[in-house]
């Protein structure tokens, strides 16, 4: 696996959401794919570049994908590892947010911000502040190692209240008026049939990301019957994500 290159800038093509590098390494040039900000930052042709490596193997073909660092290259790693997000999704993201901003946004449960990222629709942001605020800290802690980042607080409610995932959503334990955040003022929004219990919880979260009742009746129906609101949502998106 590749995972740093060190030469010259030789070819640069531009897209809207990725662009395409050829760096020649003592002769050899490797095609790289980064972020349009990130081409913009490195010069002209013929320009020395260091770039963070990223290599991917899907279906025997391999994709090298370049970052300005490791902590950029880290918060690739954790898009792509979330459910529904590809490479070119997490590029995407990273064209719009520096890892830092990226870090903060995932630390406030922010949907408003990341959906301003081309192709993150409220369902893709929801489902990324759900898998991934419970790691903006450790991305936090990575870039803070490397550059000066403003201090993220750990995501997460005070005790008593439902997870932090489950609390981005807009859900609540029974007879706890919803917070008025950014994210559940942006997602809150009926249940699909009253009833009690973490199973509720879940339905009325799913609704209010916009899922269908056929969808919600449907998923519902297939996660664990027992467990915390936040697992059993997790658990529930990652039935409803697409395969990849």
């Amino acid at each position: 696996m590749i995972g740093s290159l060190r030469g010259t800038l030789s070819e640069v093509a531009l897209g809207d959401t990725s662009a395409e590098l050829v760096v020649d390494v003592r002769g050899v040039g490797y095609v790289v794919e980064v972020a349009p900000r990130l081409a913009a930052e490195l010069g002209l042709p013929g320009s020395p570049v260091t770039l963070a490596v990223h290599t991917h193997v899907r279906e025997g073909a391999i994709t090298l994908f370049g970052f300005a660092s490791p902590g950029e290259r880290r918060a690739f790693e954790l898009l792509i590892g979330a459910h529904g997000v590809g490479p070119a999704l997490a590029l995407s993201i990273l064209s719009t947010f520096t890892p830092d901003a990226l870090a903060r946004a995932l630390a406030a449960e922010d949907v408003d911000a990341l959906v301003l990222a081309p192709g993150v629709g409220r369902k893709t942001a929801a489902r990324l502040v759900v898998e991934l605020a419970p790691r903006a800290a450790e991305l936090a802690g990575m870039l803070t190692r490397r550059w000066t980042l403003p201090e993220v607080a750990e995501p997460g409610p005070a005790a008593g209240e439902s997870g932090g995932a489950a609390g981005a959503l807009g859900t609540r334990p029974a007879g706890q008026e919803a917070d008025a955040g950014p994210v559940a003022g942006g997602l809150a929004g009926p249940a699909p049939g009253a009833g009690g219990g973490a199973h509720a919880e879940v339905a009325e979260a799913l609704a209010a990301l916009g899922y269908s009742q056929e969808e919600v009746r449907s998923v519902v129906l297939k996660i664990s019957r027992e467990g915390s609101v936040e697992q059993l949502l997790r658990e529930a998106l990652r039935e409803l994500a697409p395969s990849s």
